[in-house]
């Protein structure tokens, strides 16, 4: 294959990644602004509280960065700008001579989902009805279920508070809005230990896709299998709706994850990062 036209179809594959990312995880506020969005949401993640470029510019980047860190300096938090591959290096550079510092480093994988490594279950229970014929309980070896939803509620978003650590009073005020407008189909996973939710997964479809998120186990109920079994079970029945492709993202030198998700079948792809500035800090300063 030609070189430039196989560095047009990895770009245009990376876009379609983000594209589908951008789906699945609405901020709380987005503003439009000349080809990028500006996410707002308290700081629950990086991610929903960026910059992103999604379209042409017309106006100069230098021009367009103040008018950026003025929007989050009124907002009362750092300006971030997510950095990914297929921005100009010579952006990032912009970034670093204004003082902004690399955060939260992130690694994209994907994998054909046909080609992977699932945890068998023994048996599949449908108890509840839901909207895509999901299985209701799946039970695996080891004497534990995954339980299964096609819908988020506010039961499952407060069994992830718990595990995340999530106690600030906006945030759990904000959040549950922003799980609930996923646009998406939802496959929602659950395993639970005396009626408490110690672990979860989120599996997100678009299109020929589906995305791993919100994958956490409780530190008391690690090294059970219970995050291979969630995956495996996600990936499973999103494949049986279509989904082709999975992707997911993980935090830079999470080496138990990154571990379990090459265990899977998940090759590494791409790796974005964020620069930011405490602009409030910066203003002082001038």
């Amino acid at each position: 294959m030609d070189l430039d036209l196989y560095n047009r179809k990895e770009q245009d594959n990376m876009k379609y990644v983000e594209e589908l990312s951008l789906n699945a995880w609405p901020s709380h506020k987005i503003e439009l602004y000349d080809g990028w969005l500006i996410r707002f949401s308290h700081n629950y993640t990086y991610r929903t509280n960026s910059v992103e470029q999604v379209g042409a510019s017309t106006i100069p980047a230098e021009e367009k960065i103040a008018y950026c860190e003025s929007v989050y300096r009124s907002l009362g938090t750092p300006c971030n700008f997510k950095i990914n591959p297929l921005l100009p290096p010579t952006f990032d550079a912009m970034l670093a001579d204004r003082g902004y510092h690399i955060r939260h480093v992130t690694e994209v994988m994907t994998g054909d989902t046909a080609s992977m490594r699932l945890m068998e279950p023994i048996s599949s229970e449908y108890e509840f009805e839901n909207r895509l014929g999901l299985p209701s309980f799946v039970n695996y070896p080891g004497d534990f279920t995954v339980l299964l939803q096609s819908s988020i509620t506010d039961e499952w978003i407060q069994g992830i508070f718990h595990l995340n650590g999530t106690c600030d009073p906006t945030l759990r005020r904000i959040v549950p809005s922003m799980f609930k407008a996923i646009p998406k189909e939802t496959i929602v996973a659950s395993v639970e230990v005396d009626g408490r939710m110690v672990a979860s997964g989120l599996g997100i479809r678009d299109r020929d896709y589906v995305g791993l998120y919100a994958v956490y186990v409780s530190p008391s109920c690690r090294r059970r299998h219970y995050a291979r079994a969630i995956c495996s079970t996600i990936l499973r029945e999103a494949r049986q709706r279509g989904a082709a492709r999975a992707y997911l993202q993980v935090v830079k030198g999470n080496i138990t994850a990154k571990s379990l998700y090459l265990s899977l079948g998940f090759q590494d792809y791409y790796t974005y990062w964020f620069r930011s500035l405490d602009v409030s800090r910066a203003a002082s300063e001038t």
